[in-house]
């Protein structure tokens, strides 16, 4: 595992290599991220960006996505994939905000975990996108880059991540980190070619490519 010194340099390169780390996400209103991190499942943000549109404009209010018809909903998000399980959920969510939380995106883990389709990744980013709190967002490029770099022992399992994740990333970091590994694992670390002779971490990587 790194010391703290090399997990400091780790977090200040990659806030020069991203100054502006934010969800890269569309949306204006805090359900709407929630819609939109309920797309994005199995499916690319860049691809999310171009449904949501017009699925904000059909139902412009929380109220009008609770009252909404699950199929015709399935229709605008069919292009995200498993339209069907999604919008099933981005109905039942809306009523459920509405009913048990007036119509806000609750500010808690427990509550957010309540919520159909959500998981722990989503509640994460929810509450460090939403309330400014601590969020570490394991998702993919999350989980292979810091077991890359030795941040994590190399778990796959998304909690354990978490778990590793909050003895050395400090709480007012997690959120813009996270983000900042999505950003990172899509131009440099990539899965299946990453550029580590471009990498400005390779010196403290646990695993640099030759």
């Amino acid at each position: 595992m790194k010391s703290k010194a090399d997990t400091a340099a780790i977090i200040d390169r990659l806030k020069g290599q991203y100054p502006d780390a934010v969800c890269s996400l569309d949306y204006e209103k805090d359900y709407e991220l929630l819609i939109s991190v309920r797309l994005s499942a199995q499916c690319t943000d860049e691809r999310v960006n171009q449904v949501t549109p017009a699925l904000f404009a059909r139902y412009p209010s929380l109220q009008a996505f609770a009252g909404a018809d699950v199929d015709e909903v399935g229709r605008y998000v069919h292009s995200c994939g498993f339209w069907r399980a999604k919008a099933r959920d981005i109905v039942a969510s809306a009523q459920q905000l509405l009913e048990r939380f007036n119509g806000r995106v609750p500010d808690n883990m427990a509550d957010l975990l309540s919520l159909p389709g959500v998981g722990r990744k989503t509640a994460n980013l929810l509450l460090g996108d939403i309330y400014g709190q601590e969020g570490y967002v394991c998702d993919t490029h999350c989980i292979r880059i810091t077991g890359r770099l030795g941040l994590t022992d190399g778990s796959r399992d998304p909690l354990k991540v978490e778990q590793q994740l909050r003895q050395c990333i400090p709480p007012e970091e997690s959120n813009n980190f996270c983000h900042r590994m999505v950003l990172f694992g899509r131009e440099t670390c990539t899965a299946r070619s990453p550029r580590c002779g471009q990498c400005p971490l390779r010196d403290l990587c646990d695993h640099p490519e030759e």
